[in-house]
């Protein structure tokens, strides 16, 4: 059975591509040509971004420091009342992270 079911669909294969051969294909135009791309616009684009790389000005900023600084801290007196300092210096003397005090407090 599996011989004789293999031979009908060989023959019905068969006819279906003596029917393919038959059929006749239509001829299909060229594709047009696709235009060219003028290749002076992008150069020209290219020339004048990189022209104006080496011709922006550059802002040369002069790192001043300011004159004053002013220095806001909190402290505690005995009776654990909470008092604001306000310093005015001309430069800063020492520098402590806001967070330190959790290294020794937790």
């Amino acid at each position: 059975m599996n011989n004789q079911t293999d031979k009908k669909l060989q023959g019905f294969f068969d006819q279906l591509k003596e029917n393919d051969r038959g059929i006749q294909i239509p001829a299909f135009p060229e594709p047009a040509r696709q235009r060219r791309i003028n290749w002076w616009i992008p150069i020209g684009i290219a020339a004048s971004l990189i022209l104006g790389f080496f011709l922006w000005p550059e802002d040369s900023q002069d790192l001043v420091p300011p004159a004053e600084v002013i220095i806001i801290t909190l402290e505690k007196d005995e009776n654990n009342n909470q008092q604001i300092l306000i310093e005015e210096k001309t430069y800063l003397e020492t520098w402590e992270s806001p967070t330190s005090s959790l290294l020794t407090e937790y």
